[in-house]
Parts: C-alpha cells; sequence; structure tokens
C-alpha cells in the first residue's frame, strides 16, 4: 500500500514531468484562479493634494512639458511598487502644465479622461478642435485621436489623467504616434462638437463612427447644475447620495468604451450605507471635506485630494460639509463581460 510520504513523492515526480511540456495541474492552483469571492492583490490608498502639490511643482523647474511630453507624477498603489498602475486596470497621475507650455501633439491606442484639479483656462485640442478647460471640468481624449495641451493662462493648470494603460497592455494592443508638430493644426472652431453633439439633438444624418462619446468636454457648470437639480428631485440614494454618470449621447452608454465616470454630491451631514462593488474606483475630490472608511481604514479627505477604492472593498462616506466627489472605474468593461455585481449591504 502507498504512504502519504510516498504519494507525495509520486505526485511530485509527475509535476515535474509534465512541466517539461509546459503542463501543470490545475487542482494545485484551483482556488487562487477561481475564488470563492475578490481578493484584489491592491490596497485603499490616499494622496493628499497639499503634500503633493509642491513636488508638481518642482517637476516643473527640473523637466518642460515638450521634454517629458507629459510631465505627470503617477499616483501608484503601494501594494503594486514600480507597476505605474493604481488599480491592476486602471493607470492615474496628475499632469502639470506651465504658463506657456505645450505638451506636443500625439497620439495612442490608449483612452485618456482629464479631470481638471486645479487652474483655468489651459486648452486641450483633440483632433483638430481646442477647448478651454476650468475646474471640474471632465475631457476626454479617445483612443486614437490627435491631442495636445497648452497653457495660455497666467497660472500652473494640474489635472488628474485616468487611462486604461494597464487594460491595453494585458491585450497588447498598444500602439502610439508622434505628431509632426508640437500643436495640432486647428481645424475646428472651438465648440463645434458641443454645438452639434451637446444639446440633447443629433445632426439628421450623424452616425457614430467609435464607441467614445462625440463630445470631449464636460463642462463642471453643467454637471453640477445637474446635480443640484438632482438634488431638489427626491431624497438621496443611501449609498450613493446624489451620483450621476457621465454619458456618451450618441449611446447612452459611457464616454470612453473601457472606463466609466461619475459625479456625486453628497448632503452635510450625510453618511452613506456601507457599498461595494467590483469595479476599483478611483476619486477626486471637487468641493468639501470629509472622510471614508474604505474597509477597516479611515481616510480624510479635502478638495483636490484622492483615493483609490479596490474591488469588491467596503466604503462609507462621511462629508462634514456639502461635498462633490467625481469618479472612475473600469465599470463599462465588466458590465460588457456580464462580470459587474454590486452589494449594497457591504456585509
Amino acid at each position: 500500500m502507498t504512504g502519504p510520504t510516498t504519494g507525495n513523492n509520486a505526485r511530485r515526480d509527475f509535476y515535474e514531468r509534465i512541466g517539461t511540456l509546459s503542463m501543470a495541474p490545475l487542482w494545485e492552483s484551483l482556488h487562487q484562479l477561481v475564488p470563492p469571492a475578490p481578493a484584489p492583490k491592491y490596497q485603499a490608498a490616499s494622496w493628499d493634494y497639499d503634500k503633493v502639490r509642491p513636488f508638481l511643482m518642482e517637476s516643473g523647474s527640473l523637466i518642460t512639458a515638450k521634454e517629458a511630453v507629459r510631465r505627470v507624477l503617477i499616483l501608484e498603489n503601494p501594494a503594486m511598487p514600480g507597476s505605474a498602475c493604481i488599480t491592476p486596470t486602471l493607470y492615474a497621475g496628475l499632469q502639470l502644465i506651465l504658463p506657456g507650455e505645450v505638451a506636443p501633439s500625439h497620439r495612442h491606442t490608449q483612452s485618456a479622461l482629464r479631470f481638471i484639479v486645479e487652474g483655468e483656462g489651459a486648452y486641450t485640442a483633440v483632433d483638430g478642435e481646442r477647448t478651454i478647460m476650468r475646474e471640474g471640468d471632465f475631457v476626454i481624449t479617445p483612443t486614437w485621436t490627435w491631442h495636445d495641451h497648452g497653457n495660455d493662462s497666467s497660472r500652473p493648470m494640474v489635472w488628474l489623467d485616468g487611462l486604461d494603460i494597464p487594460l491595453v497592455a494585458m491585450f497588447n494592443a498598444g500602439f502610439a504616434e508622434a505628431g509632426a508638430e508640437d500643436e495640432q493644426e486647428v481645424t475646428a472652431p472651438e465648440g463645434t462638437s458641443d454645438a452639434k453633439y451637446a444639446s440633447g439633438l443629433l445632426p439628421v444624418d450623424w452616425k457614430p463612427a467609435k464607441q467614445t462619446s462625440p463630445i470631449f468636454n464636460y463642462p463642471y457648470s453643467r454637471t453640477r447644475e445637474a446635480l443640484a437639480g438632482l438634488a431638489k428631485a427626491g431624497p438621496p440614494d443611501a449609498c450613493h447620495g446624489y451620483k450621476l454618470r457621465y454619458v456618451n449621447p450618441a449611446s447612452g452608454g459611457a464616454p470612453i468604451a473601457t472606463m466609466g465616470t461619475f459625479m456625486q454630491l453628497l448632503p452635510k451631514g450625510f453618511e452613506s450605507a456601507p457599498y461595494r462593488s467590483t469595479d476599483g474606483t478611483v476619486f477626486s475630490i471637487v468641493e468639501g471635506e470629509g472622510e471614508s472608511t474604505i474597509g477597516d481604514k479611515v481616510f480624510a479627505w479635502k478638495k483636490r485630494d484622492h483615493f483609490v477604492v479596490p474591488s469588491w472593498a467596503k466604503v462609507v462616506h462621511r462629508p462634514a460639509s456639502e461635498s462633490v466627489l467625481f469618479s472612475f472605474s473600469d465599470r463599462p468593461v465588466q458590465e460588457r463581460l456580464d462580470l459587474w455585481r454590486e452589494d449594497r449591504g457591504g456585509r
């Protein structure tokens, strides 16, 4: 009769022999490959803007926007050092452009969002049309579109960059190309996209060529007005307060195919019910101050701070004053694949 030791030796020998054929036994790793619930290998983290901003400004004296191509300090998840990721599917960073600078034109298959954190008056150009950016604006640069940034104002401009870099890398679908000139030729008057697509109407014969939104600037003034209107219309949602999602007006879907973007209003004194979902989410504080409990950790926040909530981590928000939070996640991808799940009890 074969004993346990002999059996273990036989298995080890078997594993070594099938290893020569680049094979492995599923039963040794099944529980890790098919877990009973999400077990993220990254963690909740926050970035205090008062501590981050001096380093951003110092970077402006070390390298120009042109030399850097994009002068950005990456918000890297502390559990994933060296990965340049804030979650396994998302990249986030804070970009600085100083007065008079131009971040040169280029394009890439990675889709990008810009959420304006500080300043007013700089522009971004997307496929020949410029838009002026202000605090709280949400701007997209869809996949494979030419884009450059310039600052004609007298103050530094800082925005949050969110990209699907890890997702594109997973598919090995990354391409990039530098523009012939630092600034692309302007071929459409400012406001063209708004005039065509942002009024709840569409040009009669227009048909979308891509999944991304034809609007590339969603101004904060409109978003804030919509939140205020929602707050007058009824009580807050127990988990989210008053929360809206940005949409592609042509489809009703997300403005960017790979990233969902949201804005929520938390009334003063409101405490959200425990909530968790499978999409790891990055937050940027637009207004107010408060704290969020993520798992067993408490993170205090105020205007311009940032934090990340991992997949399936329970979160509770407690605003000390009326607060507005922008966020983005990979929810559209998960929904398309029928993977997205939420728990409104957080147990």
